[in-house]
């Protein structure tokens, strides 16, 4: 069984079975009955666009699909007088997601909404299942969203160098220094994949690390711990945890919170190389660096990926940015792979070279016997 550290499940399900009678008050009958229609066609993956991926929704999904849609049913009708989510036009659809972006639509504390893009995409996928649903009702409704702009926003975030990881791990109390340096070193999901390793997932004398398909994201993976090995054999020793033990229990929440302490206090309250101040540290940064650790270390982008779970190879920029990467040639590295031009380097290279020297002698031939002739 996956443990959710953040109850995606309980917060869903308790928020269903206080709206499943009266409705959401919030935002009308009109938009309630049709939120909780289209919420319960996700959990059981019905009437998903074409170009969706199959399957129900998880529940992280929906709790943001309801949170996303009911926070624009409300500003709708705040902004302009639409009662029914579905009367929105294409101008005004657009100019509202823009006007998110722009801070124009800014949050209740006065600060602009981030990540506007998954606002958009969850209208988009909304409206794309209500085309669908109104197709087999022999109604055809136009695609008002294909000029929204759902690109993903990459957030700041804080870069650490080896040396502050290190530094950082070192002023750090035991639970919190163990935990630093297996982030650092696995690559790691934080808190997903993190909280739900067990002792059991440790092989070959704590130097090889089980991500359980289960608990990942994507995929399952076995991957070499190379800096943290003994690290977290003297943590479980030290813990007295037995082998299905947790790993790492503490909430998200109490972790981030000292990270962001620990970090303000070491390195200060300037701004990173990658934008996030060194005081906004959070698990989730850690893998950024891991990624920058890593990838001049690796000889393959498959291999980098596959430690990592991911499946695109973009991920590697969008986590890395290339941060910290330096430019590593030499003339050894030229003179090692400069071919000689005058020696053919494989047999299709040598039948290349006979071809062409035997089309040379035809066409020497052909203009001496042209000159004979004359």
């Amino acid at each position: 069984m996956k443990y959710d550290p953040y109850d995606h499940k309980g917060k869903y399900l308790d928020w269903k079975s206080k709206v499943s009678e009266k409705g959401i008050p919030e935002v009308g009958k009109e938009n309630s009955d049709l939120i909780l229609r289209y919420l319960n066609d996700m959990e059981k993956g019905l009437n998903v666009a074409n170009r969706s991926t199959k399957g129900p929704r998880g529940f992280n999904t929906l709790n943001k699909m309801r949170q996303r849609m009911c926070y624009t049913a409300v500003k709708f009708r705040e902004l302009y007088g639409i009662n029914i989510v579905t009367d929105i036009d294409d101008d005004k659809l657009v100019s509202f997601f823009v006007d998110m972006k722009a801070g124009v639509i800014s949050r209740i504390d006065g600060g602009s909404y981030r990540s506007v893009d998954t606002y958009a995409k969850i209208f988009k996928a909304f409206w794309h299942w209500w085309m669908k649903i109104n197709r087999k009702n022999k109604i055809e409704i136009r695609d008002i969203t294909c000029d929204l702009d759902t690109r993903q926003e990459k957030p700041d975030w804080v870069y650490l160098t080896d040396t502050e990881v290190r530094l950082l791990a070192d002023n750090a109390k035991h639970y919190y220094r163990a935990l630093i340096y297996f982030l650092y070193d696995s690559g790691i999901r934080s808190p997903t994949e993190l909280m739900n390793i067990k002792v059991s997932d440790f092989y070959s004398d704590y130097k090889e690390l089980n991500i359980r398909d289960e608990i990942s994201k994507t995929f399952g993976r076995r991957i070499k711990l190379m800096s943290s090995s003994q690290i977290m054999k003297d943590y479980v020793l030290i813990n007295k945890l037995g082998m299905d033990d947790f790993l790492f229990t503490k909430t998200p929440s109490s972790v981030n919170a000292y990270l962001k302490n620990l970090s303000k206090r070491i390195l200060g309250d300037k701004a990173s190389p990658a934008g996030q101040k060194y005081s906004d540290l959070t698990m989730y940064d850690f893998r950024h660096c891991s990624c920058c650790y890593w990838l001049p270390r690796y000889k393959s982008e498959s291999a980098l990926m596959y430690r990592f779970g991911w499946k695109k190879s973009d991920k590697i920029h969008y986590y890395s940015e290339l941060l910290g990467m330096k430019d590593t040639i030499t003339k050894a590295d030229l003179e090692m792979e400069k071919p000689n031009k005058f020696e053919p380097q494989n047999k299709d290279d040598e039948k290349d070279m006979l071809k062409a020297r035997l089309a040379l002698m035809e066409q020497q031939m052909r203009q001496l016997m042209e000159m004979a002739n004359r």
